[in-house]
Formats: C-alpha cells, sequence, structure tokens
C-alpha cells in the first residue's frame, strides 16, 4: 500500500494543465480566482438529461449568466455549491431563473460546484461588500460541503477519479480555507496558499504538493483507506478527535478505518460549518441583511426516505437552537415521496440526474416559492395587492 506521501506526490499536476486553466481564451468550466480558487467559466459539458450538451455561461465576476428580467432591481442573491449553481442544467433552467419568471424580478446565481461552506460564505462576503449586493441573501448547505470548508486544496482528494480534460475541467485548486487550531481549539481562516497565476504553477511540483498539504488533517480523513495508516499522522488525528469530542480513528483494519474516518470527517466538517454559519449570520445581521439557510443532500434526501437517520442531524440540531431561519428541502422530498407508489431509487429518477434535472430545479423552486414570497418585503411583484402593479407594464416591455 501506498504511503500518504506517495499519495500527494500523485496529485500534483502537469504544467500544461494549468496552463489549459488559465487561458482565458479556452472555454472552461471554471475560471481561477486568487481569493476562492475558482469561479464559473464558460462551458458545454455533456452532462445534462437524456444525455445532452447542456450551455453553462457566467459574467466576469463569475456569476451565472441570468436573462429573465436581468435588468431590474435585484433583491435576492444566492450562494452555495453546484447545488445552487445548478449543475447539469443549461443557463435558463436553474431553480433561480424559474423564480425570477414567477416573481418578476432576478434572483442571482453565485453558486459554484466543488465549494465548500467556507468558500461560499468567502464567496458571499466579497460580494454582499461590493456593488453587487441584496437586502436578502440565500446560502445553501449541501452534503460534503462540510468537509470541503476544512480542505486546503479538494483537487488532492478528488483528482484519483476526477478527469479536468486537460484543464478545461480542472478546478479545486488552492482557496481559502478554515482549520481547527489543535491548541486553541478555535477555528483560524487561512488564505489560499497560491493566489496568483504565476503561483499556481507550484502545483506542478510533487515536492511542494507534500510540503503543503502533509499536515492537512482533513485530506488525511479521506486519504485513509487508500494509504498505509502507519504515515498517518495519528497523533494530530487523535488530538483533533478529543478536541472535537469525536470517537478517535480506529486502524485495527480497514473497514474500522474507513468507518472511524467518516466518523471524524463529518465531526470535522459539522463544527467547522456551525463556526462558518455563525460567522454569516453575524455579518448578514451587522449588515442589515435577511439570512435563509437551504438544506439539501441527496444522500440524506434517500436516507428519509429510507425511514433511516438523517447523518446531517447535528446541523439542524444546531439551526433549531440558533433559531436561524432555514428551509429544509429533505423534509420536502419526504412529504412528496408519500404521494407516489415508487421506489426510492425511481422517485431519485424524477427530479435527478446526479445534480437536479430541469424537472428537478423546477420543483425545487416552487417548493421553496412560499418560503421567500412570506420573506420578502414588499413581496414580489406578483404576490401584491397594494396598488403598486404596472399597469403600463414599463420595465416589463422591450426597449
Amino acid at each position: 500500500m501506498k504511503s500518504l506521501e506517495q499519495y500527494l506526490r500523485a496529485s500534483a499536476v502537469t504544467r500544461d494543465v494549468i496552463a489549459t486553466f488559465l487561458d482565458a481564451a479556452q472555454p472552461h468550466w471554471a475560471q481561477f480566482d486568487p481569493e476562492v480558487g475558482y469561479t464559473l467559466g464558460n462551458f458545454m459539458p455533456r452532462d445534462g438529461m437524456d444525455g445532452c450538451w447542456t450551455i453553462s455561461t457566467a459574467q466576469p465576476n463569475g456569476m451565472r449568466t441570468a436573462q429573465v428580467y436581468a435588468s431590474k432591481p435585484c433583491r435576492i442573491n444566492t450562494y452555495g455549491n453546484s447545488f445552487t449553481q445548478c449543475h447539469q442544467v443549461s443557463d435558463g433552467e436553474t431553480w433561480q431563473e424559474y423564480l425570477a419568471a414567477h416573481f418578476g424580478e432576478p434572483i442571482r446565481n453565485f453558486g459554484m460546484g466543488g465549494y465548500g461552506i467556507y468558500q461560499t460564505y468567502r464567496r458571499m462576503l466579497r460580494t454582499e461588500r461590493s456593488g453587487l449586493g441584496a437586502p436578502n441573501v440565500l446560502f445553501y448547505v449541501w452534503g460534503d460541503d462540510h468537509c470541503r470548508s476544512v480542505m486546503r486544496c479538494r483537487h488532492a482528494v478528488t483528482y484519483p477519479h476526477w478527469d479536468s480534460r486537460g484543464g478545461s475541467a480542472f478546478h479545486g485548486n488552492f482557496w481559502a480555507n478554515v482549520e481547527l487550531d489543535l491548541i486553541t481549539r478555535r477555528f483560524v481562516e487561512k488564505e489560499n496558499l497560491l493566489p496568483t497565476p504565476a503561483s499556481l504553477y507550484q502545483m506542478a511540483d510533487p515536492d511542494f504538493m507534500v510540503e503543503a498539504l502533509r499536515d492537512d488533517l482533513m485530506l488525511q480523513l479521506y486519504a485513509a483507506d487508500g494509504v498505509d495508516p502507519a504515515t498517518l499522522d495519528l497523533t494530530r488525528l487523535h488530538a483533533l478527535a478529543d478536541a472535537l469530542a469525536a470517537p478517535r480513528l480506529d486502524v485495527r483494519d480497514a473497514d474500522r478505518l474507513r468507518a472511524s474516518a467518516l466518523r471524524l470527517r463529518n465531526a470535522y466538517g459539522f463544527a467547522a460549518t456551525q463556526y462558518i454559519l455563525d460567522q454569516s449570520a453575524a455579518f448578514c445581521k451587522e449588515h442589515g441583511k435577511q439570512l435563509l439557510i437551504i438544506l439539501l443532500c441527496p444522500l440524506v434526501t434517500m436516507e428519509l426516505l429510507r425511514g433511516q437517520p438523517r447523518y446531517d442531524q447535528p446541523i439542524v440540531n444546531f439551526l433549531e437552537a440558533r433559531r436561524y431561519k432555514y428551509f429544509d428541502m429533505n423534509l420536502v422530498h419526504l412529504r412528496d415521496f408519500a404521494s407516489f407508489n415508487l421506489s426510492v431509487d425511481d422517485y431519485i429518477k424524477r427530479y435527478f440526474i446526479g445534480h437536479y434535472s430541469p424537472a428537478g430545479n423546477h420543483f425545487f423552486a416552487y417548493a421553496l416559492k412560499d418560503t421567500l414570497v412570506q420573506w420578502l418585503a414588499p413581496k414580489p411583484l406578483t404576490y401584491r395587492d397594494d396598488g403598486t402593479r404596472p399597469f403600463d407594464f414599463k420595465g416589463y416591455l422591450p426597449a
């Protein structure tokens, strides 16, 4: 079995991949960003429903292109990972665009595939402090996002099974992240180690990848069942478990190691998420913004549909204890499932093709609709009854 060092050395990428990723003249799924690693680019992957190509475009700032009432004032910005970005559908098939059409006002999409909770938070801070800020913020929380927050470079976790397509689909490079200080037992926010295009070429150096990542404990927890356990930093991993009041890593055999690594990963990720959501709520309160947290994880959905406990229950408990406003799409699916005589797998196929299909985004949009209508003040134009409807349709007709 290979050592952790061998695993990290193999994560180095070629200079050609980096050069292609940085070449602005070529279409890319992602574009380089000095803070959060990357934002959405312009790409046309063949990953949509029925095996179709999907048209995914972005503005220079990485916001997904919006067309529905895009010129009108925006009151809602959305942040999160690929389920916010709406990966695997074309631009007009996102849940933001469906809601924009229904409300008569734009909803901006700052989601990006592969982001963790922390990268979403940093993207939110940057945008909300700019001229694109909005009075209402939707913050999407998905399964593996919890753990991604703590990684320094997600590519080092995904490289064994991700095809970067020569650089056109490369992402997961170094980014700003959060880590637990094992001495103070407090979270520390860290900046991107490779914040410039020139510095990104260090990812082609195996020695750099080893030195930069060998003490990344979240990465070790992901690599644990694929490397020699003797090469893991068990002293620090046990200290991490103790700091989180979680069970320690069990290396007696492969099955115990895999299960205990997953438990510790989740404990670490959930603790990071709680810290980040507190920071997000404090920011929004300070700046007079409303915050709505969205929960959806297909794994949780399937656990609920099968009558099993949800693995993210600690996050639900945290949101309830803090009295943060949140919308749980997993429970919507549970109620919807009761309307059908379908297997869990067949039910999932109604809405998911990995991510949501266009039908899934449509279902999500209208499941969320009532919460947003009650949340917004004033209500969307299509729900007002106060004499402010535009009978002359000014601003709605083409110039």
